[in-house]
């Protein structure tokens, strides 16, 4: 079992910043990709950024791609999303998830999200 636990979100302006953190414990944090997902308000969940375990390999969702900034360290077993020129469409609850294959999924390990919200 790996535990998540989100922290980070918010209530911020167009074109703030927020940066989300997620804490791991249960097992080894290294061995597992990770990814922060979103779900909008009456929308589907995205994947909007996913790192490998090593923090080598990372992805961006388009939509987000040069604003958000996935990272993570292995050492305190969290990771981090930075989100900057934040915009009102990226108003959703984040979740940060574990998972130990490709890091474009399946996740196996949820937390339970942090809401942002971004205002016009």
């Amino acid at each position: 079992q790996v535990q998540l636990v989100e922290s980070g979100g918010g209530l911020v302006q167009t074109g703030g910043s927020l940066r989300l953190a997620c804490a791991a414990s249960g097992r080894t944090f290294r061995d597992y990709g990770m990814g922060w997902f979103r779900q909008p308000p009456g929308a589907e969940d995205e994947l909007v950024a996913a790192i490998s375990g090593d923090g080598d390999t990372k992805y961006y969702a388009d939509s987000v791609k040069d604003r958000f900034t996935i990272s993570r360290d292995n050492t305190k077993d969290i990771v981090y999303l930075k989100m900057n020129s934040l915009k009102p469409e990226d108003t959703a609850v984040y979740f940060c998830a574990a998972g130990l294959g490709r890091i474009r999924g399946p996740y196996d390990y949820w937390g339970q999200g942090t809401q942002v919200t971004v205002s016009a």
